[in-house]
């Protein structure tokens, strides 16, 4: 419990105090089962021994795919260690590992290398994990009229368009909203 409550402690110092957990030297430090410690710790160093603990970084990117990393981290300086992740976000804790999470302006590794734009047999916009013809959809958007669609256009989707950048990934949505089914319901009056 320890090292749960001198974790948390210098956290909440670093994120402004927030938090049923106090944050300065000397004061009690409410822990998660709800017992309380003394902390008398120096907030730079941890102690004679490192701290040994799994880090998992998990990275959201725009196209909604989530990857996960693992690191297993030897910390010397509890200062240093909030500083290496201050662009992250702690999301869950316990004794052996902290989970931290961040959102990625951009689109994941595995559309950059082989996500190619297309139309599945019922005409909606999806990404494929290859060729459209290979059938493998790793993500769904929304039906098009393909009636209203131009031949270019068309015929590009059916070879499948490679969505190499984050540009051409929000270009082809862009694009394509205006061929959406949705779109031309809401044109509609009732």
């Amino acid at each position: 419990m320890k090292f749960i409550a001198m974790l948390l402690m210098l956290y909440t110092m670093f994120i402004g105090g927030n938090s049923p957990y106090k944050n300065a030297m000397g004061q009690i430090v409410k822990t998660d089962d709800g017992s309380k410690a003394e902390n008398h710790i120096n907030h730079n160093l941890v102690g004679e021994d490192p701290l040994l603990l799994n880090v998992v970084l998990k990275r959201k990117y725009l196209d909604g795919e989530v990857s996960e990393e693992t690191v297993h981290e030897t910390i010397w300086a509890l200062e240093d260690f909030w500083a290496k992740y201050e662009t992250w976000q702690l999301v869950d804790m316990d004794e052996d590992k902290l989970v931290f999470e961040t959102m990625v302006d951009d689109i994941s590794p595995l559309l950059k290398i082989n996500g190619f734009f297309g139309l599945t047999q019922d005409g909606t916009l999806s990404i494929f994990n290859g060729n459209p013809d290979q059938a493998d959809i790793i993500q769904s958007f929304f039906q098009i009229d393909i009636k209203k669609l131009e031949g270019k256009k068309h015929l590009q989707l059916k070879q499948g368009i490679p969505v190499k950048t984050k540009e051409i990934y929000t270009e082809v949505l862009e694009t394509m909203k205006q061929y959406s089914l949705e779109k031309q319901k809401e044109k509609k009056p009732n």
